[in-house]
């Protein structure tokens, strides 16, 4: 034998010597292997009380404008029930743009503008108010200031027709001047801000593809 061959028959021998002595050691992998004997995980410390969320706890988009328990309260959780992306600060907000809206819309006698958003007794109502002012000879010149006080007053759901109505309470605040034909002013000023106080009542059929709220009943 040549000594490349004597090698090679060396170095077989020395592999198959490795291979016996791991297989003694390792042993085989045969069929399913048991699963691995893992330690129970450590149990979770309990949360501090402070931190800890309540489940079922109150709503604080509700309880921030309304009494928790009240029936204003229970009907808002009932309108967020039927429709989980009804939000009572949002809706407020929206409020607060409809009665700017609104609000000077009658001012300047503007109401087509408006009428979409505005229930047909209610707009008839201001319109006949409007034409009222305008068979007289008067003309409002008003600017809208601001709101100084906003609140939910009220709300009521109907499970049944799903009908909701909500109650605000607005102070707005603006400047008003009545003119005659003539053009002379007849009560107001252009200096003085004037609040005006109102409750208005929105509506909605909660669920429904139409997400404007109708303006219902105004008060003071």
């Amino acid at each position: 034998m040549n000594s490349s061959i004597i090698q090679l028959l060396v170095l077989a021998g020395i592999a198959i010597f490795l291979i016996l002595r791991l297989r003694s050691v390792l042993g085989t992998r045969e069929g399913f292997e048991k699963p691995a004997i893992t330690t129970a995980p450590e149990a979770k410390k309990p949360k501090r009380p402070d931190l800890e969320v309540i489940e079922g706890g109150p709503d604080r988009d509700i309880t921030d404008h309304v009494a928790d328990g009240t029936d204003a309260a229970r009907a808002l959780a009932a309108m967020k029930g039927v429709d989980n992306s009804f939000n009572v600060r949002e809706f407020l907000q929206g409020a607060r743009g409809a009665y700017e809206m609104i609000l000077m819309a009658f001012e300047r006698g503007d109401m087509s503008s408006v009428k979409a958003f505005i229930a047909p007794e209610v707009y008839d109502a201001m319109i006949g108010v409007v034409a009222e002012r305008e068979k007289n000879g008067l003309k409002v010149e008003a600017t809208f200031v601001g709101i100084s006080d906003l609140a939910l007053k009220d709300a009521t759901f109907d499970r049944q027709s799903r009908e909701a109505e909500v109650a605000v309470r607005f102070v707005g605040e603006l400047t008003e001047v009545v003119k005659n034909a003539r053009g002379e002013v007849v009560s107001g000023s252009a200096n003085t801000i004037k609040k005006q106080k109102d409750v208005w009542t929105f509506s909605r059929t909660m669920g429904s593809a139409d997400p404007n709220w109708l303006l219902v009943a105004t008060s003071e």
